[in-house]
């Protein structure tokens, strides 16, 4: 009988090329890989005469792993085990449907996350408010105007900046929500919200103070460049970082930062008025 095995690269992604042996040779593996040659030569002995069939394995002083038909002689060699063709069917089922309990677990496991995003994301836009505030724009800024101070101090930010970026991203209507998801006051997504430990996305205390904490990481993530940081808050820092610490080319993005920055201008001539 012959066999066909394979040399494989040290990194386990390359067949570098075919070894033909006979089967009363014996040949020559890195251990790291015994595992896939015992369970080739398995699924080979499954179909042998058992009589023919006993395998052993050998290790040398340098780590270097020998499959064998019959004993092998040398000093440098140890004998790890001699296994008859039965066992190592038998083995190979077993580490086989141990290895298929493990993935199924492992699939399993990221299927009910995956459930349990879905669920939270589809519960979190259930939550949403009915009815909008009413009121001018004027009226509902006056509304959150303590909850805005109070995050701004509490994150090194302006007021100001704040105000800007709640005007451009929901005129302080703390029912809004995005075409693309995003929720309340700073227009969070369900994620940003999450990484920012916003209980309740809708709630416009927690909704500026994730926005805050947003905004802080961002000027903090891109030393303190105010137009980078707002490229981000539209885009996502990734975006920023693709394109070279530059504002992304993309039109909604270039247009948001030359709105909030309007809208900042503005609030620091009222402010100073």
């Amino acid at each position: 009988m012959r066999l066909h095995l394979y040399e494989v690269a040290s990194d386990m992604t390359t067949i570098k090329h075919p070894i033909r042996l006979h089967w009363d040779s014996h040949c020559v593996f890195r251990s790291r890989i015994g595992f896939l040659i015992l369970v080739s030569i398995a699924g080979l002995l499954n179909g042998m005469d058992s009589a023919l069939a006993d395998v052993y394995k050998y290790i040398d002083k340098s780590g270097n792993v020998y499959f064998s038909d019959e004993p092998l002689p040398g000093e440098n060699l140890s004998l790890e085990w001699k296994r008859t063709s039965k066992r190592l069917v038998s083995e190979n089922k077993k580490q086989s449907n141990k290895l298929r309990r493990e993935q199924e677990e492992i699939q399993a496991r990221i299927d009910a996350r995956l459930e349990a995003q879905l669920k939270a994301r589809t519960d979190v836009y259930a939550l949403r408010p009915a009815a909008p505030v009413s009121g001018s724009m004027s009226v509902r800024r006056e509304r959150y105007r303590h909850l805005i101070e109070a995050a701004a101090r509490r994150h090194g930010l302006t007021a100001e900046l704040l105000h800007a970026v709640i005007r451009t991203e929901s005129a302080y209507q703390a029912n809004a929500r995005s075409h693309a998801g995003a929720c309340g006051l700073m227009q969070l997504m369900p994620q940003t919200a999450s990484r920012f430990r916003v209980g309740n996305i809708w709630d416009p205390k927690q909704n500026i103070e994730g926005g805050a904490a947003y905004l802080r990481f961002l000027l903090d993530l891109f030393d303190h460049d105010l137009r980078l940081a707002l490229a981000g808050y539209n885009a996502g820092e990734g975006a920023v970082k693709k394109y070279g610490y530059q504002i992304p080319p993309y039109r909604e993005t270039q247009n948001y930062v030359r709105k909030v920055l309007r809208h900042l201008t503005a609030e620091r001539t009222s402010r100073e008025s």
